[in-house]
């Protein structure tokens, strides 16, 4: 049974489309027109086997800086490097057909200055084929987000919570409950959004800054511990998935519990092995044939 078959709800129309056959990737200016209409979807993939299974019912793949913790165990994005970012991004450009696809800029690769960010936007953009890079910060950034749209470079933004400057907020508290942190918050995406930023990631900040963010931009704003009244939605997928249990933030929802799945799937496998009862005939090549 195909996607189309199954009866489950399907994404949006994305533009571009001539009688219902598909041209090419969703795009920057398609996500753009979505602002206060339909909902973006977005989830993180990092593989090429998970880029193929989301690829089809998301809007928007962001390969995020977050690999470090999922895939690679680190106690931050902090360790995460450019190469790191171009690898992960090219495989999951191989396993997209649809979906916008945006890296994320590590820490490091984009602070010093705004010829730094650019070279180092154009080599994740050269190497990967993805439509955009994403960089964490606010007002103090919009210099950089300014030079790179000036020069062709899609920016999406990331403001609230930025885990890239988590060692100078103090920990992944959430932003906006004083008025004054509020304020700033409001005021790195309003900075961020008139810099050419086409959307901002907006994550860990009270419901109501949310809102009034949402509301106050020109552009999409995807919310992650945030507010459905965001134009879109991001999740780490593994944590979507049930895959990542190191922790799970509050704003995390299971839509699946996959982790005790492999679990359970390795000892059935384990047990098998031990028992002798894999390979069994039908997994195996047989004997030799005799000579005539």
């Amino acid at each position: 049974m195909s996607v189309h078959d199954s009866g489950a709800p399907q994404p949006p129309a994305a533009q571009g489309n001539v009688g219902g056959a598909k041209l090419g990737r969703i795009s920057i200016p398609d996500l753009v027109a979505r602002k206060g209409k339909d909902p973006i979807v977005c989830l993180t993939a990092y593989t090429t086997p998970m880029a193929q299974a989301l690829d089809p019912h998301v809007d928007l793949l962001l390969v995020g800086d977050s690999l470090g913790m999922v895939l690679y165990g680190f106690d931050s994005t902090l360790q995460v490097t450019l190469d790191m970012m171009i690898a992960h991004g090219a495989a999951v450009k191989r396993g997209s057909k649809r979906a916008c696809l945006v890296v994320d800029m590590p820490f490091g690769s984009y602070q010093e200055s705004t010829e730094q960010a650019f070279r180092n936007a154009v080599k994740i953009m050269r190497e990967t084929g993805c439509s955009a890079v994403k960089m964490e910060g606010g007002k103090d950034l919009a210099p950089t987000v300014q030079f790179l749209v000036k020069r062709g470079i899609p920016v999406m933004g990331h403001v609230g919570l930025m885990p890239q400057q988590i060692n100078t907020l103090g920990g992944y508290r959430a932003r906006g409950r004083a008025h004054d942190e509020a304020a700033g918050v409001m005021a790195d995406a309003i900075a961020i959004a008139e810099a050419g930023a086409f959307s901002i990631v907006v994550e860990g900040v009270l419901e109501q800054v949310a809102q009034a963010i949402t509301a106050r931009v020109p552009v999409p704003t995807i919310g992650i511990g945030a507010s459905a009244d965001c134009d879109g939605q991001v999740l780490v997928a593994e944590d979507m998935l049930g895959l990542f249990g190191a922790f799970k933030p509050r704003f995390v929802k299971r839509y699946a519990e996959l982790a005790g799945e492999i679990g359970n799937a390795a000892a059935s496998y384990a047990a098998d092995v031990r028992g002798r009862r894999f390979p069994g005939p039908e997994n195996v090549f047989g004997s030799l044939k005799k000579s005539s």
